[in-house]
């Protein structure tokens, strides 16, 4: 999961005043190995000093580790493959790969997940590097939050 996905889940749809059962929902899904992130993810996140800072401090256990040799082998393919793309100047690209996102597709790359993030992609001719264009690039299935919902048939009932 990306981090805009918890953010996004936070301040607009599922705000942990009034629907904690989503944030009870995601600690399940971990256990059961459905959901996850990785350390770069935590690192962003927690640094925060909010009500989200405060939960994934608590759920550390969630975002995986990405110095294995195979993820590594991935960045270092992300990064090759970043640098040849059109239209990217070196501050964009660089931009880029100083964040979790290359690491997350590196990581789901390796591990044959999906990546859940609200990011769109972008026409090619777009200065911008976002997830699901990186995805494409290495065959790796993206979808948001709200797919994600509903492949894994979440129900929040009173």
């Amino acid at each position: 999961m990306d981090a805009n996905t918890y953010i996004s889940a936070k301040n607009q749809y599922y705000g942990m005043d009034f629907c904690p059962a989503y944030w009870d929902w995601l600690d399940q899904q971990f256990t059961q190995g459905q959901v996850a992130s990785i350390q770069l993810v935590y690192d962003e996140l927690a640094n925060k000093k909010d009500e989200l800072s405060l939960w994934v401090a608590n759920h550390k256990n969630h975002f995986l580790d990405v110095t294995d040799a195979d993820t590594q082998n991935k960045f270092t393919e992300i990064i090759q493959h970043t640098y040849t793309l059109p239209n990217k100047s070196k501050i964009d690209v660089a931009s880029f790969l100083a964040g979790a996102d290359p690491w997350l597709i590196a990581k789901a790359a390796t591990t044959d997940a999906i990546v859940v993030t609200q990011e769109m992609p972008v026409p090619i001719e777009s200065r911008k590097i976002k997830i699901p264009n990186i995805c494409n690039s290495f065959n790796v299935q993206y979808i948001n939050s709200f797919e994600l919902l509903r492949i894994l048939q979440a129900r929040f009932v009173l």
